[in-house]
């Protein structure tokens, strides 16, 4: 039979080629359900993937890619081994990040104050600098209009790309966390966590983001380093003792209710227990000792501000302080001084910014003579909400908490035994989870003041002289559930009560982002809407995720399960590491190093891009490289030729034969190591380990064993027949093991000779490739034939001579053990080195040596 003959029977094509695969493939799994969630299998035929919604607020990265393909890994080799995969997909498109991208897109900004316009429309884009400067006001309810409208468009978008990469999720099983499952969920958890008091509300001390207006969670913290100062101010002690203190916020002087030295410090013995007098103002506060200041900084004396940093917080909650807020919501001092603190010299500090005031403070402070010499540069770290741009503050506002074993020991430790219950990849990351937790000095601030969120699902009613009673929330029936207090009345009242003393009034808030991402699992597993979905699917197997939002959406997730349904919302959990650029930084969108993936993925293939992405283990931080990616695109290709060769020598024919002849025996035996080692390692959630095994044996399959028997694959007779067999077993095997790195050129090759989808096909196994050798095969006869290969070849090209060329005589030196080994197979060597005639002459040296004359 010729070689175009077999290929016409085999439906290769004549130029296989990688281009147009994705769009070819793509369509027809959709088209034909390849990736289908099947629910009518049990909870032990289920492999269910809490998988991470991106946040839909521009677009996707390669850091995205990296941790996508890895999940999809996962999911494609569950499937394979006869799992029903449960792998949907959501959107987080509420929030600050949409918002802000609203903001910038649209030039507008959201007043709750304006009623809503039902024909205004939002201008052209894109807008001008100038536009963004001076954004238009809208209603809340224009501007979530807004929001709605940009994340359906940018939901598209990650969809597409999404779909090209590959990825084996199925699209029937899609949510957002705006989405009305979402908010219904969202808020049954919270209504639940508030009956049984996880849930309350209180008057605190908040972080609080001057640039987003809203409160923000401890989760949500990043230090920055900061240029600052440190002015030296003096206090005057009731002995009239000088007393200095340093500070970095002078600003806050109008604030200050106490100064705080360590209770060891004897320079200040003789005060704790005195009052001091502030300078420029004359306030008296009084002296305290507490083991949190620190004697070697600075003077040892500290100023405590209401407030500065969250260490004022603890000093003024731990020794009962007055309270003096001087800063508002705006970030900028309030317009008022604070009770005791004399209304001049204070006036001149009223509205202006947290710098306009330190700038004015400290030039009184000099003319005043209570600035002790000038102030000290120093770089500091200060707090930043990880979205936000300008410092923050801590404000005085009321909000609702989540416990979570911030301030409860006990709700801690069972915390820290289900960080302990969990199966982290890679182990380590676990010591992540159990600092965090262990590290907690509060509750959960879930109340954001935004708009584009899951509204806070309680009302107040009004007293009767309007004002709202705090301590006892309305709450809806959860059949009624998602609400939006701000239009929807509570149970027992109606609209026209609204606003009225002896009415009601809606809580204004929305519920930060997490507490809705927190419950993914409960959302797309249809908690308490889908009772049989729920049944199969959780407690899910996996959430995969990256390392650096452990401390919020994975914890935040646990707390949520552990608090409704006491257990762990997984089993696994499977962490991956970031992207760096060329020069070890991590990518970011803040730094401008980001590599967008589309134009990758269209220039080198899904592919090929993929396999760079598997190259990267879990937990670990990968550096981008685009010459990964080509060799992945040279893989892919290989494939796609090794493959074709393999079909036109007739393999297709065999793949229920058995190999026979000593060198397939041994290529198969090698073969079915691999099937070991790669199965091993995608059980550890290696792929990488995984990937690296089969590509190691594959250029080893395509570089010497198809050389060493393609002469004997184009005769006939059983040796003929030995080495198709042998390639069709090995095809089959490895187009199986590359498919979950390589879903597109597998698919492709699988298509060429073999039925249905080698996605669905089963994951190969040892005792398959076994079934293909008669007898028994020896690994170590496919090296040694590849090593005495290499020697011809090597002597050829040292000659310049074609690897084509003939050579008269070979001498095989060698132990007599390898000789007799290389005996087995000396046709094969001979065929493939086009060697006339090849002498074995024992010898004393330990290794194979091939010495050819020309």
């Amino acid at each position: 039979m010729t070689d175009t003959a077999r290929t016409a029977r085999t439906g290769v094509p004549e130029r296989p080629t990688l281009d147009g695969l994705e769009e070819t493939w793509a369509r027809r799994w959709q088209e034909e359900g390849t990736y289908a969630f099947d629910r009518s299998k049990e909870r032990s035929d289920v492999y269910a993937i809490d998988t991470p919604p991106p946040t839909v607020s521009g677009e996707l990265h390669m850091g995205h890619v990296f941790s996508y393909t890895h999940t999809d890994t996962v999911a494609r080799f569950q499937r394979m081994r006869g799992r029903t995969v449960f792998y949907p997909m959501g959107w987080d498109d509420n929030g600050l990040p949409t918002e802000r991208r609203v903001q910038n897109v649209y030039a507008v900004r959201c007043d709750p104050a304006l009623p809503y316009d039902p024909v205004w429309r939002p201008p052209a884009t894109p807008v001008s600098d100038e536009a963004r400067k001076n954004p238009t006001p809208i209603s809340r309810r224009n501007f979530i209009e807004l929001c709605e409208r940009l994340t359906v468009a940018d939901e598209q978008v990650f969809e597409a790309l999404w779909r090209r990469l590959g990825l084996s999720v199925d699209w029937t099983l899609t949510y957002t966390t705006i989405g009305r499952a979402a908010r219904a969920a969202s808020q049954r958890a919270f209504v639940r966590n508030l009956a049984r008091g996880e849930a309350y509300q209180a008057e605190a001390p908040t972080l609080w983001d001057v640039g987003f207006g809203t409160a923000v969670a401890q989760a949500e913290l990043e230090d920055r380093e900061r240029p600052g100062a440190y002015h030296r101010l003096r206090f005057t002690g009731a002995d009239g003792r000088d007393l200095l203190i340093d500070t970095t916020r002078p600003e806050l002087l109008p604030a200050c209710v106490a100064l705080v030295c360590h209770p060891d410090d004897e320079r200040y013995a003789d005060v704790v227990g005195t009052t001091a007098r502030s300078p420029l103002l004359g306030v008296e506060v009084p002296v305290h000792a507490h083991p949190l200041a620190d004697p070697a900084k600075g003077t040892g004396l500290v100023m405590v501000c209401t407030f500065g940093d969250l260490t004022d917080v603890t000093w003024w909650r731990e020794l009962h302080l007055e309270t003096r807020v001087v800063i508002g919501r705006d970030g900028r001092l309030l317009p008022e001084p604070p009770a005791g603190v004399p209304a001049q010299p204070y006036a001149a500090l009223a509205g202006q910014t947290v710098a306009g005031a330190r700038r004015e403070i400290v030039g009184m402070l000099a003319d005043a003579g209570d600035l002790v010499g000038e102030p000290r540069p120093i770089t500091h770290p200060v707090k930043f909400y990880e979205r936000g741009d300008r410092p923050l503050e801590i404000v005085s506002t009321r909000q609702w908490y989540l416990r979570n074993g911030g301030r409860d020991p006990e709700l801690r430790e069972r915390l820290l035994a289900r960080g302990r219950e969990l199966h982290w990849v890679p182990e380590h990351m676990r010591h992540r989870y159990d600092h965090w937790v262990s590290g907690l000095t509060g509750d959960w601030l879930v109340s954001r003041q935004r708009y584009f969120g899951v509204p806070v699902p309680v009302w107040y009613r009004l007293d009767d002289a309007g004002e709202p009673v705090w301590s006892h929330p309305l709450t809806p029936d959860e059949s009624a559930l998602p609400v939006d207090p701000s239009t929807d009345p509570p149970p027992g009242y109606d609209e026209s009560q609204r606003g009225r003393p002896g009415g009601f009034v809606g809580d204004p808030d929305v519920l930060d982002t997490w507490a809705t991402s927190s419950l993914t699992p409960q959302i797309v597993g249809g908690w308490e809407t889908d009772p049989d979905l729920f049944a199969r699917v959780f407690p899910m197997d996996l959430r995969p995720q990256g390392h650096d939002i452990i401390r919020t959406w994975l914890f935040a997730t646990i707390v949520r399960s552990h608090l409704e349904h006491g257990v762990l919302p997984w089993r696994d959990a499977e962490l991956s590491g970031w992207i760096l650029d060329p020069d070890r930084k991590k990518m970011s969108k803040s730094k401008g190093n980001v590599v967008t993936p589309l134009a990758l993925l269209k220039q080198h293939s899904s592919d090929a891009v993929r396999y760079w992405a598997a190259s990267g283990k879990p937990g670990m931080d990968l550096a981008f490289d685009p010459a990964q990616i080509k060799i992945g695109r040279r893989l892919a290709t290989k494939l796609l030729n090794a493959s074709k060769f393999a079909l036109g020598l007739g393999a297709a024919d065999a793949l229920r034969a058995a190999a026979t002849e000593p060198l397939d025996r041994a290529m198969l035996a090698e073969l079915s190591g691999v099937v070991t080692a790669a199965t091993t390692a995608f059980e550890a959630y290696d792929h990488t380990a995984a990937l690296l095994a089969t590509e190691a044996f594959f250029w080893r399959f395509c570089d010497d064993y198809i050389e060493l028997v393609k002469e004997r694959a184009y005769g006939t007779g059983a040796g003929a027949d030995s080495a198709r067999a042998a390639l069709a077993t090995a095809l089959s095997v490895q187009l199986r093991l590359f498919a979950p790195v390589l879903p597109y050129v597998t698919e492709e090759v699988w298509s060429w000779w073999r039925y249905g989808s080698v996605h669905r096909a089963p994951w190969p196994t040892t005792y398959e490739v076994g079934r293909a050798i008669e007898g028994t095969g020896d690994p170590e006869l496919l090296r040694l034939a590849g090593d005495a290969l290499s020697q011809v070849r090597r002597a050829k090209s040292e000659r310049k001579l074609s690897m084509r060329a003939e050579v008269p005589l070979a001498e095989a030196l060698g132990p007599a053990a390898l000789l007799e080994k290389l005996t087995l197979i000396s046709d094969d060597l001979r065929a493939a080195g086009r060697i006339g005639k090849l002498d074995l002459l024992p010898d004393r040296t330990s290794e194979l040596v091939i010495a050819s004359a020309f």
